[in-house]
């Protein structure tokens, strides 16, 4: 009777469950950590926004538990060459980057950038966002604030002052400066002022990144020029959206890459990033002289309606689509947006020039590119890239991969797919199908590799301390959709990706959840 009185008296009391170690805990995954080291079966704990725990499999327990079993769990990715400012606002999901694993984006590319950047960075942080967010400060943003978009040299008061421009953004939380040789105003800056303004960031920890003077006839000397920045002005240099454009130039990444390695071993920091596309992507801008550019669009009309000159630009814009971006035939432009007239979008130059009851020659596309820019011209994706350069570029040990892409308004105009499918097609083309990279490598490619280039410490990794950005993908079946007919179509294969500790997706579906912050670079100060 006594015992049954103890047995009573045990069931009466309340079960004690496990108290829990872990916010949540992400399980049977196979762990990929970012490093390039071989991928190992393991858990992963977290507590608020910081992994703790990175492992076998742990009796420990998680307030809230995610399934990997037969998943890759991999830190989240990087895009270190990212347009977002133009969407992150009006489309703060990101879901075109968080379908692909992206949790952080670094904006302010090819020479442009806001200016200041803190009023920029103070509304990111008070607009919740789904991805981190970082800048660099572009060179050319800063010239045209000074100089214009004039075809000179600064003088020394003026130098001086854009050097005060770097050093203040630097302070406001930039990761450095990039420029745009190939645009205006960065095409009219000599290389010892941009070395100048590099020299500023480098020594308060920043990086450069250049969209080159050139990706065609003159590449070499391009990439010449790059790394003679980088050692003018001792800053660690990128390579921005590497790619060789034109026939006649296929093969030169060769020469580049020797260039690379050259610099490398005589200690200048040259790194590269790139997209995985044989289509480049900018304005239609890209195939006129930058002579007929020159202080803007009302100067611009004023060459145009000048006979001669008009002439002298219709013959350099024909060059153009025959050896450069048009490689070889105006069907090779196609028209993304043009806010002049929305139908164009999807069409070809040669398409509108034949519309135009014009037989399609280069001289011809060329008058029609002219009437497109006197109406203010299009976004074009320009199909002149050779697959056996992405390949070869993509090998080279120290390329990252990084989008050039931003956050589209779903199904508006006829973007470039590497807004919706960068990263995604790295892992399903290259590393399943074509085996160009190991899964693991590729992944290095798009954590470590890009954090440790722009000094993000704290992310890039799988390891107790880092900030838990974390995508969850299937390797059998991760896949970019988006191609250039149809480009408004998400990545498959992604099933978890948490930014700052928080699911934003979670078994394939988007969450409403908006844990992106704003990020700072190395000097950065309240």
């Amino acid at each position: 009777m006594l015992r049954l009185g103890r047995l009573l008296l045990l069931l009466a009391l309340p079960v004690l469950a496990q108290s829990p170690d872990f916010d949540l805990l992400i399980t049977g995954g196979r762990i990929v950590d970012g490093a390039g080291n071989p991928w190992f079966v393991g858990d992963v704990g977290i507590v608020g926004d910081t992994v703790v725990y990175v492992g076998p499999a742990t009796r420990k327990v998680g307030k809230k538990t995610l399934s990997a079993q037969g998943l890759i769990v991999a830190p989240g990715f990087i895009d270190t060459h990212s347009h977002g400012r133009r969407g992150v606002f009006e489309v703060p999901s990101a879901e075109n980057q968080i379908r692909q694993g992206v949790t952080t984006i670094i904006e302010g590319p090819d020479g442009s950038s806001p200016y200041p950047i803190k009023p920029f960075l103070d509304r990111f942080s008070k607009v919740p966002a789904t991805t981190n967010f970082g800048l660099l400060l572009g060179q050319g943003t800063v010239r045209e604030q000074v100089i214009g978009l004039k075809d000179r040299k600064a003088t020394p008061e003026e130098i001086t002052r854009m050097e005060g421009m770097v050093r203040q953004a630097m302070l406001d939380g930039a990761f450095g400066l990039s420029t745009g040789l190939f645009y205006l105003p960065g095409a009219f800056t000599p290389t010892e002022e941009v070395a100048a303004l590099a020299k500023v960031a480098g020594a308060m920890g920043g990086v450069y990144t250049s969209h080159m003077r050139s990706e065609a006839a003159a590449i070499v000397d391009a990439v010449k020029e790059t790394i003679r920045i980088g050692e003018l002005a001792g800053i660690p240099v990128q390579v921005t959206h590497h790619k060789v454009i034109g026939r006649a130039n296929w093969g030169l990444s060769k020469e580049t890459l020797r260039l690379v390695d050259e610099a490398r071993s005589r200690g200048i920091d040259v790194t590269i990033d790139q997209y995985p596309y044989t289509a480049s992507s900018t304005g239609l801008a890209a195939l006129f002289p930058k002579w007929a550019l020159e202080s803007g669009q009302k100067a611009f009309l004023e060459r145009a309606a000048a006979p001669g000159q008009r002439a002298r630009m219709r013959a350099e814009i024909a060059t153009a689509i025959e050896t450069d971006r048009g490689a070889g035939d105006p069907k090779n432009v196609v028209m993304a947006s043009c806010a002049a007239d929305r139908s164009l979008a999807g069409k070809t130059l040669a398409d509108v020039t034949r519309a135009r009851g014009r037989e399609v020659t280069f001289a011809t596309a060329a008058e029609t590119a002219i009437e497109l820019q006197e109406k203010g011209g299009c976004s074009c994706v320009y199909h002149a890239i050779a697959e056996e350069d992405i390949e070869r570029i993509l090998r080279y040990p120290f390329t990252m991969v990084a989008s050039d892409g931003g956050i589209p308004f779903f199904g508006v105009d006829v973007p470039h797919p590497r807004s919706y499918g960068t990263f995604a097609r790295v892992l399903g083309r290259y590393v399943r199908e074509r085996h160009v990279l190991t899964l693991e490598e590729a992944i290095r490619r798009m954590t470590s590799l890009p954090a440790a280039r722009f000094r993000l410490m704290d992310r890039g990794l799988l390891r107790p301390g880092m900030k838990a950005d974390i995508a969850v993908f299937d390797p059998a079946r991760v896949i970019d959709k988006a191609d250039f007919v149809n480009p408004h179509q998400y990545a498959e294969g992604f099933v978890h990706v948490l930014v700052n500790g928080v699911p934003v997706l979670a078994a394939s579906k988007m969450l409403a959840s908006r844990p992106g912050r704003a990020l700072y670079g190395p000097a950065y100060q309240k």
